[in-house]
């Protein structure tokens, strides 16, 4: 019997798996999907040749004088602030943060795109966003609730490469006409292949886990000609997330956002057809680079009813996304109340249509 030999993903390395719903090898990993005869020229059999390099930016004794780090016991997260700052609740899950000791260790951010917009401006705004929600929770409007909005700075990894990539693509086009006596449809299919280069400067990729993937780019895009070196008075008044996804760790990612705009971009200059699928993609990264930078964002965190809901703001642009709570027993009662009236309207009619 031929040995089994386990296939893996060109875009991240993990094994690739069958999805009986696609009918197509799909990796877990990073959700690339491909043929299941793929082989030849076929682009996505190829390997990518990636490498990226960095300069490895190390905090001073001096910057890191001033700066504390606490720990949040429920869900692991390390917060840095500067010692007039202090923490007392995790921005993340609102838990109680304990002091772990003095920041050390870890790289030093090479940029940091400053806040732009204050504390008051983000509670105007979650102000103005839960204005336009039906029932929403009158203890949830309180105060106090909105004084609890958090300015966190939150950990991106930045990659920029110079990318050669190519692409296949399996086209069709439809033709249909009739006669008297029948309909036809003519389906013609072609296979197309495009190469070229492309150049990507700055792609972000976030670096905590406790900001989940989809808020943080709910909230982009950010301005990066508007960063600035890295300076620790930047943190004064605010708090900062420690990466705890590695640079190495978030090449893959990184990899898969250059490798599926190199697809959508080639895609682009396929032109005159009525349908067009990827069928596979390939890429050379060269003078790869990536910086550790720091992102602006209001967070407010908290619990309704065993329910965590999180509103996020952009503290550079204003752009935010917010889950709120809803009032169940309002909703309940404007339920029945619309039902009830609902039910008046019919009788009416039908006492009307008596009556004529």
């Amino acid at each position: 019997m031929p040995a089994i030999t386990e296939q893996k993903c060109p875009c991240c390395g993990g094994g690739v798996q069958f999805d009986s719903g696609i009918q197509k090898l799909k990796c877990p990993y990073c959700d690339t999907e491909f043929e299941i005869n793929q082989s030849g020229n076929d682009a996505a059999t190829e390997a990518d040749s990636i490498s990226w390099s960095n300069a490895d930016n190390q905090w001073s004794a001096d910057e890191t004088d001033g700066m504390s780090v606490y720990v949040c016991n429920s869900c692991s997260g390390e917060i840095v602030a500067d010692s007039t700052t202090g923490a007392a609740k995790c921005p993340y899950c609102d838990n109680p943060v304990v002091m772990k000791g003095k920041f050390s260790g870890a790289l030093r951010p090479d940029l940091v795109i400053p806040f732009k917009l204050d504390k008051n401006t983000a509670k105007e705004a979650l102000k103005k966003h839960i204005s336009t929600k039906k029932f929403v929770p009158k203890a949830f409007l309180s105060g106090n609730r909105l004084e609890e909005i958090k300015g966190v700075y939150v950990p991106h990894w930045l990659f920029t490469c110079d990318a050669v990539g190519n692409a296949n693509y399996k086209a069709k086009k439809i033709k249909k006409w009739s006669d008297a006596n029948y309909d036809y449809t003519e389906t013609s299919y072609f296979d197309i292949y495009r190469s070229g280069s492309i150049s990507f400067d700055n792609i972000p990729v976030d670096g905590s886990t406790k900001m989940p993937d989809d808020l943080m780019e709910s909230v982009e895009p950010f301005d990066l000609s508007q960063a600035v070196d890295f300076n620790t008075a930047y943190l004064a008044g605010y708090l900062a997330d420690k990466y705890d996804v590695t640079a190495e760790e978030s090449m893959p990612r990184a990899n898969e956002r250059i490798r599926q705009s190199i697809i959508d971009s080639f895609k682009e200059t396929v032109k005159g057809y009525d349908d067009v699928e990827n069928h596979g993609a390939s890429m050379n990264v060269a003078n790869g680079l990536y910086k550790y930078a720091l992102y602006p964002v209001w967070i407010l965190n908290t619990k309704w009813n065993g329910e965590n809901f999180t509103f996020a703001m952009n503290g550079q642009t204003g752009k935010f996304v917010g889950n709120i709570p809803t009032d169940k027993k309002a909703v309940t009662k404007a339920s029945l109340l619309l039902g009830a009236g609902i039910g008046a309207l019919i009788y009416g009619l039908l006492w009307l249509i008596e009556l004529l």
